[in-house]
C-alpha cells in the first residue's frame, strides 16, 4: 500500500485498534431530510462529538457541516445515488467523481452495490472504474455491498453476505460494509474470507440500544473491524452519548454492560 492512501486511512480508521465508527448521513437523497439529519452541522458536530472517527455524506452537503465545531473527523463522499421514489430504488447510480471528491476534501469515496438486482451488471462496473480512479490517485475506497434481488431469498444468511464481502475486496475495495448475519460464528466467516476490514450496516432502527450494542461488540469479537451505521446513532435520542458508549465498545473493548452502564440508561 502506497503512503498516500496510508495517510488517508490512518484519517478513518484508528491506527492504534485498526477499527472504525463511520456514521453514514447520505440518507437525503434516498429518503429526505428525515430526522437527525435535518440540520447537517448540528448532526456532525454531536457525531465527532461522541468519537466517530469518520462521516459519510454526499458531495453537495460538503458544504452544509462537513466538518464539526471543535475538531475535524474524517470525511467519506459517497459516490452512488437513487431514491425511494424511483420504479428501481435499488438500482445505484454514479453521481459524483473521484476528482470531484478528492477537490471536496475527501479522506476516502464510497460506492454502494446490490448484488442480484436487475441492474447488477452496472454497479459492479461503475465499482470496478472507481476503484481504477482511486488508485491513481491514492483514495480509499469503501465498498457497501448487499444481496437485493429477485433470487435473494435471505440477504442476511452467511454464505449470502461473504459473498458480497468477497465482491467487494475482489473488486478493489479498502474496505467493505456488509449486513450483520446475527451471529459472531457465522460473520467470523465473512471475515476470514477477505483481507480487507469488514465492517458491518446497521439496517432499519433499532429499539432498543442494548441490542444496537450487542450486535456491534458481537461482530468485533467476531474479527469485524467496526460498523458503518446511520440511523441507528443519529435518530436516537442523545446520539452523541450513545457513540460514547459504542467508542468503548469498538476501541477499548468494552463489555455491553459497561456501555450500558455509561449510557445509564435502556
Amino acid at each position: 500500500m502506497n503512503i498516500g492512501k496510508s495517510i488517508r486511512l490512518e484519517r478513518i480508521v484508528n491506527r492504534d485498534t485498526g477499527r472504525t465508527i463511520i456514521v453514514p448521513l447520505d440518507h437525503g437523497v434516498s429518503v429526505g431530510p428525515i430526522e437527525g439529519i435535518a440540520d447537517m452541522r448540528e448532526a456532525v458536530t454531536g457525531i465527532v462529538a461522541g468519537g466517530a472517527n469518520a462521516v459519510l455524506m454526499h458531495k453537495g452537503v460538503v458544504r452544509c457541516g462537513h466538518r464539526a465545531r471543535g475538531r475535524d473527523v474524517g470525511l467519506i463522499i459517497h459516490l452512488s445515488a437513487s431514491t425511494s421514489l424511483s420504479p428501481f430504488p435499488n438500482a445505484k447510480t454514479l453521481v459524483c467523481t473521484v476528482e470531484e471528491a478528492i477537490k471536496l476534501g475527501a479522506d476516502a469515496v464510497s460506492v454502494h452495490v446490490n448484488l442480484g438486482d436487475e441492474t447488477e451488471s452496472k454497479m459492479l462496473d461503475d465499482l470496478g472504474h472507481v476503484t481504477e480512479a482511486a488508485a491513481s490517485w491514492s483514495i480509499p475506497v469503501l465498498a457497501m455491498v448487499y444481496a437485493r434481488g429477485p433470487k435473494i431469498k435471505n440477504e442476511f444468511d452467511a454464505g449470502v453476505v461473504a459473498h458480497c464481502a468477497r465482491v467487494g475486496n475482489e473488486l478493489g475495495a479498502d474496505i467493505v460494509k456488509v449486513p450483520y448475519t446475527g451471529d459472531p460464528d457465522s460473520f467470523a466467516t465473512v471475515v476470514a474470507g477477505c483481507c480487507v476490514p469488514v465492517v458491518i450496516a446497521g439496517g432499519p432502527k433499532i429499539d432498543s440500544r442494548r441490542g444496537l450494542l450487542e450486535m456491534i461488540r458481537d461482530s468485533v469479537q467476531a474479527g469485524g473491524a467496526g460498523l458503518s451505521v446511520g440511523r441507528n446513532i443519529f435518530q436516537d435520542a442523545q446520539p452523541t452519548e450513545l457513540l460514547k458508549a459504542v467508542t468503548a465498545i469498538v476501541h477499548e473493548n468494552a463489555s455491553v454492560e459497561q456501555a450500558m452502564e455509561m449510557l445509564g440508561r435502556g
